[in-house]
């Protein structure tokens, strides 16, 4: 309990699949709280009687996530700690575990995060690809229309892109990104992450999909893909102005209230031309 008599959220990061990444503050946190707030009880209390922990566990899932988190709010609110966890890895991640905190914050609730494993961390500092920028998407929605809207912003996307993604819906997804992206583009396939049967395949888009095609995707996958070259969006955004001719591309910034001198030196940034190849054009 805190100085003002409420309790707090913890949100504990529990293994991917090894159990000895269980860390030892976790394990004493979740001996501690007085309740444990599970995505699935009955694959948490294997986790738990592994590690001798007898605290009382109440379901917290996507479908009573709202009215749930009232309820854990309340507890709080008393001077109970309530320790989160979901089936695998860092709650709040891809699960309902942001409504809770939601809630908690707006209640004035401390939240303290328990640092653990996390699927798509793990993934991209083993994939190869660039690490210092990256945008993480999780699962991509299952409806087509609203899938293909995603991809097609991701489509120019220069920072490396992580997805997480099931075995059944693995080759239909890696085909949508080759018709997207192009078979080029690198991707790095993470497999059972600290599990028996880890696995990274390298390759392109177009040679993971003839690969996952041949071979049935088992188990969970997190697919790391690389960012947009700088040089090729370059190349396809100068390939884009070309459609215009210079004088309608200098009308676009001129109704836009630039001065000509200003106008010019934007459309030869755009199309990738000195100011004076710019000028002899419209002479």
């Amino acid at each position: 309990m805190n100085d003002n008599g409420k309790g707090q959220l913890f949100l504990c990061a529990t293994p991917i699949g090894n159990l000895e990444d269980m860390t030892f503050r976790c394990i004493r946190i979740l001996k501690e709280a007085d309740i444990i707030a599970a995505e699935d009880t009955r694959n948490s209390i294997k986790l738990l009687n592994h590690f001798e922990i007898k605290t009382p566990m109440t379901s917290y899932h996507e479908f009573n996530k709202v009215e749930k988190a009232r309820v854990l709010v309340e507890r709080i609110l008393k001077g109970e700690n309530v320790a989160l966890i979901t089936d695998a890895g860092t709650p709040g991640i891809s699960d309902p575990g942001e409504e809770l905190v939601r809630q908690c914050i707006e209640a004035d609730i401390v939240v303290t995060p328990v640092p653990g494993a996390a699927a798509c961390i793990n993934a991209l500092i083993m994939s190869g690809m660039a690490t210092r920028r990256f945008c993480f998407e999780a699962f991509l929605p299952q409806d087509k229309k609203e899938k293909a809207e995603i991809l097609e912003q991701l489509k120019s996307e220069q920072r490396t892109i992580v997805l997480y993604e099931a075995p059944h819906r693995l080759v239909r997804t890696l085909s949508q990104l080759c018709e997207t992206f192009g078979e080029e583009r690198r991707i790095a396939v993470c497999k059972e992450l600290t599990k028996k049967h880890e696995n990274v395949y390298r390759d392109t888009l177009g040679g993971a999909l003839s690969f996952y095609t041949a071979n049935e995707p088992k188990g969970e996958y997190v697919l790391v893909i690389e960012g947009k070259n700088t040089e090729e969006l370059k190349a396809e955004q100068q390939a884009e102005w070309q459609e215009l001719s210079v004088n309608e591309h200098m009308e676009l910034y001129l109704s836009k209230g630039m001065d000509k001198k200003e106008a010019m030196k934007q459309v030869a940034k755009d199309r990738g031309v000195s100011k004076r190849e710019i000028y002899n054009s419209l002479l």
